[in-house]
């Protein structure tokens, strides 16, 4: 199930250049398709863990799973109708936001020793990696190239479809509580607005960079390949993210943040080095470093969050720190604005501001924030072994 519907979040991004010329869509036009998406997720996360804890995870992700395929029937439509783009950019946003919080719990409630974690994340890893990467290489070489990646992912959900149904309920008696809860503890403000919220937010602008931005801007100098290269290098940045987490535990989470950051700012600076000189085989190591960036960000803010929270309001908090990364998917419209349609000054732009936080996020006063108080950070913190969304949404 969660593999599923993570395949099928990213198998309309390479074909976002089959849309651009079909369709005469401009680059801030297809960088918006990533903001609607993130426009549709931000509201799931934050409603639907509270929401699962009233009426049960069953009732609340079930639909969800069906409307996953009809989402994704629903892309069939765009090139007669260029707004159901939108819509269903949209509605896959809702559905992750769904099925990526609520459902890992439902899991760790049925499967309570740990491996739930482990399971999430090679689910999720491998959904949002092979989907593009199969998406692109069908689009680029496959008959009907902008319907059969769709009818592939349909295929996928065929499955879960039928199974989901038969999961049992794991929640037997309501919990009451707020419909929103942000779970930022009392006291732990500055440390999640001033550290956490920047390497949050750092997860998916990095890799929306990477597979949104430069594959657009560089593929009038990739003939015949560049829904191919599109794909490869969705697939390269997300592999490479979930296989770096692990590495959190050997920098230490009051230092990865910095690095974290640091490889961000050089992937950009890469990357505007291949806008400007035309080379697109330059978005490969781009793809390494800023997939390193993105899984650094993603593993550090998890483990800081399960130290800064309160243990009665830790999915909560999980909740809140997915939701604000996710807004780094608006990154690559605020770039495409910022250089009015060109990509050029806002990758500068990237690059400058990543570093400054990563240099804010290597002073003392920023690693003091998130150390493990009454005593100094230590070198090799407790990490999880790998970054999974919200386990108790």
């Amino acid at each position: 199930m969660v593999f599923a519907v993570a395949y099928g979040t990213n198998v309309p991004t390479p074909l976002l250049l089959h849309y651009r010329v079909d369709l005469g869509l401009s680059s801030t036009a297809l960088t918006a398709a990533f903001g609607v998406y993130a426009a549709g997720l931000v509201p799931a996360l934050l409603l639907a863990g509270p929401l699962s804890d009233r009426i049960g995870r069953a009732k609340v992700v079930a639909p969800f799973v069906v409307l996953a395929a009809i989402t994704s029937l629903a892309f069939l439509a765009v090139p007669s109708a260029v707004w159901t783009l939108y819509a269903a950019r949209f509605l896959q946003g809702a559905v992750s936001g769904v099925v990526f919080s609520v459902g890992t719990a439902w899991l760790a409630e049925l499967w309570p020793d740990g491996r739930p974690a482990q399971a999430t994340a090679v689910a999720l890893g491998g959904g949002w990696a092979l989907g593009p990467l199969v998406s692109g290489l069908l689009g680029q070489w496959a008959p009907w190239p902008s319907v059969l990646p769709y009818l592939v992912h349909v295929a996928l959900l065929a499955p879960a479809l039928v199974l989901v149904w038969r999961v049992p309920e794991t929640l037997t008696h309501p919990r009451p509580g707020p419909l929103v809860n942000l779970g930022v503890p009392a006291g732990a403000g500055r440390a999640f607005g001033l550290v956490v919220v920047p390497i949050a937010i750092g997860v998916f602008a990095y890799a929306a960079t990477a597979v949104n931005v430069l594959p657009l801007e560089l593929e009038p100098v990739m003939p015949g390949v560049g829904v191919a290269v599109t794909g490869v290098v969705a697939g390269i940045t997300m592999g490479t993210g979930v296989a770096v987490q692990p590495l959190v535990r050997r920098l230490g989470t009051t230092w990865s943040g910095a690095v974290a950051l640091a490889l961000g700012a050089a992937g950009t600076a890469v990357g505007l080095l291949a806008d400007t000189s035309g080379v697109w085989q330059l978005v490969l190591p781009v793809s390494v470093l800023l997939g390193l960036a993105y899984g650094i960000c993603l593993a550090t803010g998890l483990t800081l969050v399960v130290r800064l929270a309160d243990p009665t309001a830790r999915g909560a908090l999980t909740g809140t720190f997915y939701a604000c990364s996710y807004l780094g998917f608006f990154v690559p419209l605020l770039l495409a604005t910022v250089g009015g349609g060109r990509f050029g000054p806002g990758l500068a732009g990237l690059a400058a501001v990543s570093a400054v936080v990563a240099v804010w996020l290597a002073t003392p006063a920023a690693r003091r924030l998130v150390s493990p108080r009454g005593r100094p950070a230590p070198a090799v913190p407790d990490a999880p072994r790998s970054a999974t969304p919200p386990p108790p949404a």
